[in-house]
């Protein structure tokens, strides 16, 4: 029973850190679109918006990568 529960663990830590890679890329994409944006406003809220999907994925990239290998220690 164990084995299952942590197989399942593992693969749903490895889900979270495709996801966590993905939503960090499209905040860094969120950001370039910042450079192509006519006022100041525009710029200000990709910036804010790009970098809270950057702290998000990258959270998510971090808590799963350490489940991954608290995991596989095991």
């Amino acid at each position: 029973m164990d084995t299952i529960e942590n197989r399942e663990k593992l693969k749903t830590a490895q889900i979270n850190n495709a996801l966590g890679v993905f939503i960090f890329f499209f905040g860094l994409v969120v950001i370039f679109a910042m450079l192509f944006t006519e006022t100041f406003v525009q710029q200000m809220t990709d910036l804010a918006a790009g970098l809270v999907l950057c702290l998000i994925g990258g959270g998510m990239m971090l808590k799963s990568r350490k489940t991954i290998k608290s995991l596989k220690l095991k």
